[in-house]
């Protein structure tokens, strides 16, 4: 049976999917190898990646859901289709791998990108790659590896039945990335970096292995592992109360040790937030934030009102290509990740 929260959040109304459906702009432009589906097209300048670099100074890769059913619960197994970027003199391509191979370095710091709605795989490609550019000029030496988890939010008819789609469907998607974490090693440095739907893929991921950890009969525990967890939220597009003592994703916390979170107070679309659960009328987290109290002492939080840089848009390009807003997003995932 489909959690009761899942069945909630799926009633969406029409001024909520329009605003982030057609606020959410996505990557700029298409991805290595690929050559961007005209309706995916968006107004503002199309701009690759927001930094310079190498691009042998990178290391990406891709774990798509698209092509996987939609589930209740995280799978003894997922067949997720695996890509790394691959670096051959001035040829920069795709090539199919494994998650042994994405898994094979567990000492090298380990970030997940989870997109939010209405991207094509070459949008999410792209963003990813502009992400791996920021984080590896934040830091010295091997950059971290960057995994673009890549879910089914393209475009897909009209708004309302789109939205009330892709917002059930980010809950099967959390439950695929649970499971992706579930193969990481204890000791590898982990951070979570999620934008508007993609965080509550995160959220959901996270409470997932929390409620798995209560009934685990081998004793490996998630919150118990000795590799470092950040989580960087980025206007997140779930309730405000999510994470409050007796907030419905409050489980995620366990074995967290690092929050960081960018709001936008002016954002057009996260405005709508409270339409999506009239019952409970609970503003967006992306919108309005949460306070210091709710969340354990040992875990470290930092959180910054993005409204005065980024205005009304909802989208994750603004959060790249503003460099204040770029070095959190970068510091919040890597700072002390891996023990520096």
């Amino acid at each position: 049976m489909i959690p009761m929260r899942t069945h909630l959040s799926c009633r969406l109304v029409a001024a909520l999917v329009v605003g982030l459906a057609a606020a959410a702009v996505r990557a700029a432009g298409p991805g290595v190898g690929e050559t961007a589906r005209p309706e995916t097209a968006v107004a503002e300048p199309e701009v690759d990646c927001p930094v310079e670099s190498a691009a042998g100074e990178l290391d990406v890769w891709v774990a798509s859901t698209r092509r996987l059913p939609g589930v209740c619960r995280a799978p003894e197994h997922a067949n997720l289709a695996i890509e790394q970027l691959v670096v051959d003199g001035t040829c920069r391509r795709w090539e199919r791998a494994d998650v042994a191979g994405l898994l094979a370095e567990p000492t090298r710091p380990l970030v997940f990108f989870v997109h939010g709605n209405r991207y094509e795989p070459a949008d999410a490609k792209s963003q990813g790659i502009g992400l791996a550019q920021r984080l590896a000029a934040a830091r010295d030496g091997l950059p971290p590896r960057v995994v673009i988890l890549s879910w089914p939010s393209q475009k897909q008819g009209v708004l309302l039945r789109d939205g009330r789609r892709k917002y059930e469907r980010a809950y099967a998607d959390g439950q695929y990335l649970a499971w992706l974490l579930g193969q990481v090693a204890p000791e590898q440095p982990v951070a979570i970096v999620g934008y508007s739907f993609g965080a509550l893929v995160a959220a959901e991921a996270l409470d997932e292995i929390a409620r798995r950890d209560t009934t685990a009969a081998d004793g490996g525990r998630w919150a118990d592992r000795p590799g470092r967890t950040h989580l960087v939220f980025v206007v997140p597009a779930l309730r405000a109360d999510a994470l409050a003592p007796r907030g419905p994703f409050n489980q995620a916390l366990a074995g967290l040790d690092r929050i960081t979170l960018l709001i936008n107070s002016r954002d057009e679309a996260l405005r709508f937030f409270p339409l999506l659960e009239p019952q409970a009328k609970a503003p967006a987290l992306g919108f309005v934030g949460m306070p210091r109290r709710w969340l354990p002492a040992e875990v470290e939080y930092d959180a910054v009102d993005a409204a005065g840089i980024v205005g009304k848009l909802h989208t994750m390009r603004r959060y790249l290509d503003a460099l204040p807003l770029a070095e959190r997003i970068a510091g919040g995932a890597l700072d002390g990740l891996a023990g520096e």
